[in-house]
């Protein structure tokens, strides 16, 4: 198959590594096309490019009216299937009306009216399902967020890694890894670990985004953001329990990762946290509850449990890639099909 995705988005977080990992996944068997805005590099240099495997044919269109340099682009690349994600990229796609068929992931929700423009929406919680109009003519696809399991660290590389971020071996720590952006709900865990007032406890929070200053208003001793890291996974194994405070989610990477890595879990009840703890073990707390959340931190604080990671085979990339396929070729078919009926009653 030709296949495009097209992100129009900034910096990296879950919802271009999961294009990126798609992308470098399907080029081994097939021509791969990427559609990304110039300027797609956030203040920190990071970007989405950095993690494409090179046989991925990259095209850059511009951050201003991209439309006319997205519709010649697919005119060259001649795709069967574009796969959008994210919002402005399935605008830009239900305006120029391509002839291939389209399909786009719900990274985050159905949330504007060109979503039902698409020949096929993937969802990958089952909550998303509420959001999809009811009278929606497409194929709606239930596929898996994909992941890759992390490789298990040393002892060392563990307190090498905890040791860079100032934290003494009688120390327990709290992570939270994500982009500083209101949604994340870093505010919410911050003022709960400063109410708990845990003795012998750290709190640090890896990532980078436009809450940062906001946030640096509210640190008090014993909590600090060091900032992106480009091994964030390796952090998760490092720590002695990861909470996932976000007000909105529909199914977080963080969370993955974190069960890759056996850590304990506490997470907010946004959609998709609460989705996904009911298939694995974690406590939850009601949406910017910060006194609930500070009485999880003593909880955890008091009986620290031992690191066990979970089966994440469901969500495994090489699964995920087949099922998405699939779909593709499904679209395929039938977009092919309507446009010969509709040949045949001209």
């Amino acid at each position: 198959m030709r296949i495009v995705h097209t992100i129009l988005s900034k910096g990296f977080a879950g919802s271009e590594r999961a294009t990126a990992e798609m992308c470098n996944a399907q080029r081994q068997h097939h021509d791969v096309m990427l559609i990304i805005k110039r300027g797609h590099a956030n203040h920190a240099g990071v970007s989405i490019r950095q993690w494409v495997n090179a046989a991925v044919q990259v095209v850059e269109v511009g951050n201003w009216l991209p439309r006319v340099e997205m519709a010649a682009a697919l005119e060259r690349f001649q795709p069967d299937v574009i796969h959008a994600h994210l919002r402005r990229s399935t605008r830009l796609l239900a305006r120029i009306r391509p002839r291939a068929a389209t399909v786009v992931t719900l990274h985050l929700t159905v949330n504007g009216p060109h979503f039902a423009a698409m020949d096929g929406i993937i969802c990958i919680a089952r909550w998303q399902h509420d959001d999809i109009p009811p009278n929606y003519r497409g194929r709606v696809f239930d596929i898996n967020l994909a992941y890759i399991p992390h490789r298990r660290l040393t002892a060392a590389e563990v307190q090498g890694l905890r040791t860079e971020l100032g934290v003494q071996p009688h120390e327990f720590l709290i992570g939270g890894v994500g982009r500083l952006a209101y949604s994340k709900g870093f505010d919410t865990l911050i003022r709960a670990f400063r109410q708990a007032q845990l003795k012998d406890a750290r709190l640090v929070i890896v990532g980078d985004g436009r809450e940062r200053r906001r946030l640096e208003r509210l640190l008090a001793p014993g909590i600090s953001l060091p900032g992106f890291r480009v091994n964030a996974k390796d952090y998760y194994q490092a720590f002695d329990l990861f909470v996932c405070p976000s007000r909105r989610e529909p199914l977080p990477y963080v969370l993955l990762e974190a069960l890759d890595a056996g850590v304990q879990i506490v997470a907010s009840t946004a959609s998709g946290n609460a989705e996904l703890l009911q298939s694995y073990p974690g406590d939850l707390f009601p949406v910017e509850d910060v006194d609930a959340l500070a009485a999880l931190l003593r909880k955890h604080r008091t009986t620290p449990s031992p690191k066990r990671p979970q089966d994440l085979s469901p969500y495994g990339l090489d699964n995920v890639v087949r099922q998405t396929e699939a779909a593709y070729r499904e679209l395929i078919e039938r977009k092919r099909a309507a446009s010969s009926q509709s040949a045949a009653q001209r």
